[in-house]
């Protein structure tokens, strides 16, 4: 059996060793809810490449991924090792452009005409 601090350390070896870290209920190609869906299709639909952790799969990361952020709620988004936020904030993020400039400061390849498409749909 595994403690936190085993939890603890392989969320920090999953956020340190991929460039976009989604912590999500289900997976990329089957979300398990809402949240989850919304944040990985915003991501999918950018194009961009990112590592899906299913918390559902595993309690102590399910709790572990809270106690690591700080922050209470799945889904959670990380960059280049960073907590970048939750379904809300990654929402709000995507639609004033501010997801594009922590991929852009970040290096991490995304589709730029798919971003603007969100914004369109969503402004």
């Amino acid at each position: 059996m595994t403690t936190t601090t085993d939890a603890q350390t392989r969320i920090a070896e999953t956020v340190k060793a991929n460039d976009v870290v989604l912590y999500m209920k289900g997976t990329k190609t089957m979300p398990q809810c809402g949240f989850s869906s919304r944040v990985a299709g915003v991501l999918n639909y950018m194009g961009v490449e990112f590592t899906d952790v299913n918390v559902l799969a595993d309690e102590e990361i399910r709790q572990g991924i809270k106690d690591y952020s700080d922050w209470p709620t799945i889904p959670q988004l990380y960059v280049k090792g960073e907590f970048v936020g939750g379904c809300d904030i990654i929402t709000e993020m995507t639609l004033s452009g501010e997801l594009d400039q922590v991929f852009d400061q970040n290096g991490v390849a995304y589709d730029k005409d798919a971003a603007e498409k969100i914004r369109e749909a969503n402004g």
